[in-house]
């Protein structure tokens, strides 16, 4: 993962020939949550530059992933295996019924998220925060999904007006000019009203695409025999999107496929129920304190087949790190498990864009494709992606890169030439594959929003606190050290009963003369299995 360091376009920026300045006066944004939000709190703080900013949200309220929804998708619904990044349009709602007041009852379209019942952050809430508010005095230091679903309500009341709800985006296209400069490119962007079907066209001169990325989810169709298995016995395998709590797999032999945050979260939760040990599929062993934490489930490697008839799992051995050879791996012992009650696929999603379908993003979805940075296309810089990184504390970052499309599209920041940008790009992959091209390691988080911080205090134009909007977040030594611990403090928080206020109560205080001043790029850590953020 490249650093982000500003000195590195500065003389470049200086000495290029001027871009043609922005006509950004129109603004839609796609997706009311995190970084949807974060993104039109800049927009609206920068002066009022932007007279129209339009958020479009397809459920009935704020939120994104933490607006639980109790039913999820139909499993019926979910493709086995899922691969596909290439959806001809936006996933179909499902209508649940509520009531109206005074008048019975009704149904409201709902966009099932992952979100299950028993889910704390895996961040405290004193890191997770926007900079300019705080979670509710009181709160669990690692909060519920209730309330962090709580405080994006809060979050969103500044915004709140520019929303336009139960509004699915169903396509983006390119308003095309001949000559026109990409600097005052348009957007046609096409809706549909979900409350009464009325579809609707506007045009945009920047369209900032915050729809998230744990909408479509990823099951590998590299398994022999997956497809065959799944028409066999349809209903064994299944996805943690559609996981709400752990009652489905009482008495039942489980196989959990994943080690990543949701892996493991819901591995312990269904680890209490099951059949007991529960099978724990993953490609490098888990260490043994966070198998301990789990309840010491049985450990195998990746899944080498299905056995159909036996409706079992043959697996690969366990790696014991992640440079074992695949020829290593082929001569090695493999475990056999039969009479399988459930497989929980906690694999990840893909990166889709349905609803932009001329320009070329992604290939097999694991990479979103022609960003600098993570965020601005490169070729269309009216259009934005933020929120795209994972294993981040995402809502600091979001704003981070809320204040840098500010900034840039009211002309405030210079735009890089084309060259730079190509540049941060191939600096973004450094040491990256298409598989983990977006997946920040632990740290990089922190030199990313003090990377863009610095950025902006460079290169915004204008005297100090004029002009320059929203400032962004920064992270002190007192930040960068909580990034450092969190992870230990969560399993210290689980094993105290999940009832702690504070880190001080989970034995960990912030002493400066005490603890050595860190920058961002000191926090980075080997373990993936004790960096879950995000």
């Amino acid at each position: 993962m490249g650093s982000f360091s500003p000195s590195s376009f500065s003389t470049a920026t200086a000495t290029a020939t001027a871009a043609v300045p922005f006509n950004v006066k129109k603004i839609a944004v796609i997706g009311a949550g995190p970084s949807g939000l974060a993104a039109a709190k800049y927009l609206l703080a920068q002066d009022g530059a932007f007279p129209r900013i339009d958020v479009l949200e397809q459920q009935a309220e704020v939120g994104g992933v933490w607006n639980y929804s109790p039913v999820p998708r139909p499993a019926e619904a979910l493709p086995v295996p899922q691969t596909d990044a290439h959806p001809k349009r936006p996933d179909p709602p499902v209508y649940v019924p509520v009531e109206k007041d005074g008048d019975g009852t009704g149904t409201v379209p709902l966009f099932p998220s992952p979100m299950y019942d028993d889910l704390h952050t895996n961040i405290p809430h004193t890191l997770m925060k926007y900079s300019d508010l705080a979670f509710p005095e009181g709160c669990d230091i690692f909060p519920t999904r209730g309330d962090v679903q709580a405080y994006l309500v809060e979050y969103a009341r500044d915004v709140r007006h520019l929303i336009k709800f139960s509004t699915q985006v169903t396509n983006v296209s390119l308003r095309s000019v001949e000559g026109q400069p990409r600097e005052r490119e348009q957007w046609d962007v096409r809706t549909t009203d979900l409350l009464t079907g009325k579809e609707t066209t506007e045009t945009y001169d920047a369209v900032v695409v915050a729809s998230g990325h744990y909408s479509t989810p990823y099951i590998p169709d590299s398994v022999e025999g997956i497809a065959a298995f799944h028409a066999k016995h349809p209903g064994v395998i299944s996805h943690s999107k559609l996981y709400r709590n752990a009652e489905p797999f009482r008495g039942k032999k489980v196989v959990v496929v994943g080690t990543g945050a949701s892996g493991l979260d819901i591995a312990a939760q269904i680890q209490r129920v099951c059949k007991t040990p529960l099978i724990l599929s993953a490609q490098t062993a888990a260490p043994p304190e966070t198998l301990e934490h789990i309840g010491n489930p049985v450990q195998v490697g990746q899944i080498k087949r299905f056995l159909i008839e036996e409706r079992g799992v043959e697996f690969f051995p366990l790696d014991e790190d992640e440079d074992d050879s695949a020829e290593k791996k082929e001569k090695g012992e493999t475990k056999i498990e039969t009479d399988i009650d459930a497989i929980l696929f906690c694999t990840g999603y893909l990166y889709t864009f349905p609803f932009l379908p001329d320009v070329p993003l992604v290939t097999n979805g694991r990479q979103v494709h022609g960003l600098a940075k993570h965020l601005l296309h490169i070729t269309h810089p009216t259009l934005a992606f933020p929120g795209l990184p994972i294993k981040v504390i995402p809502f600091p970052l979001t704003e981070s890169q809320g204040a840098v499309l500010a900034r840039l599209w009211s002309n405030t920041l210079p735009l890089p030439p084309t060259p730079i940008l190509e540049q941060w790009a191939r600096e973004d992959g450094e040491g990256t594959s298409e598989g983990k091209y977006h997946v920040f390691p632990k740290g990089g988080d922190g030199r990313y929003i003090n990377g863009l911080y610095e950025w902006l205090e460079k290169e915004s134009l204008g005297e100090k606190g004029k002009g320059k909007g929203k400032e962004p977040p920064h992270w002190d030594a007192e930040m960068l050290w909580q990034r450092g611990i969190y992870a230990e403090a969560k399993m210290q928080f689980e094993k105290t009963g999940k009832k702690a206020k504070t880190l001080e109560e989970l034995g960990f205080r912030y002493v400066p003369e005490e603890v050595e001043v860190k920058k961002a790029e000191d926090v980075e850590g080997k373990d993936p299995h004790l960096d879950v953020a995000g």
